[in-house]
């Protein structure tokens, strides 16, 4: 039997994954989590051997989950499974050892096809985003990435600088690279055009 351990913030979606998946001869799931945290806690204690998860839920996400089992080098594999089609999720998904990524509007047997793939180590990625992953790699870095996304929330610079120990001038030259290298106006623009690629 391949454990899996379902991780979804909508209560419907969750409910619909664990009975679809409860038909299937050779999957079992031995949990169901509506946030990241939880779902962190549950995959130390129930030890799956696959992770079927969404991105953006509270607390962690689902790429924050595949960073955590990545630095901690758990056996367990991380399926995403989300309704955003977007290649810079794809690539930072990759980068954090993601072993699959499907959408959503996926037929059902093919989450389930995608479970047993992930589990005996293949790689499996929605075939729509494969073709448009292709040279779109995020030109961010991590910490261009943390000072846009607290600006784009409303915080100010020194806010931004208290938050992550930079002084503010540091704080400046971090989204004004970031406004750069976006081709933005202004810091609001960048943080608009980073979520449509998935990049923030």
């Amino acid at each position: 039997m391949i454990s899996v351990l379902l991780a979804e913030d909508q209560t419907l979606v969750l409910g619909a994954l664990a009975a679809l998946l409860g038909l299937e001869h050779d999957i079992e799931v031995v949990g169901c989590a509506g946030d990241g945290d939880t779902a962190w806690q549950q995959v130390q204690t129930v030890a799956p051997d696959v992770l079927v998860t969404d991105i953006e839920m509270p607390g962690m996400s689902g790429l924050d989950l595949a960073r955590a089992v990545q630095a901690r080098s758990l056996p367990c594999r991380v399926l995403i499974v989300t309704t955003f089609a977007r290649p810079g999720y794809l690539r930072r998904a990759l980068d954090a050892g993601v072993r699959g990524y499907l959408l959503k509007d996926a037929p059902s047997e093919q989450l389930a096809a995608a479970i047993r793939k992930v589990h005996a180590g293949c790689r499996i990625i929605a075939p729509e985003l494969a073709a448009g992953a292709r040279g779109m790699d995020d030109p961010l870095t991590e910490r261009e990435r943390e000072v846009l996304r607290l600006a784009a929330d409303g915080a100010s610079g020194p806010s931004i600088g208290r938050k992550l120990c930079l002084a503010e001038g540091t704080v400046r030259n971090y989204l004004s690279e970031a406004i750069g290298k976006l081709g933005a106006k202004n810091r609001i623009e960048a943080a608009r055009i980073a979520r449509e690629k998935g990049w923030l």
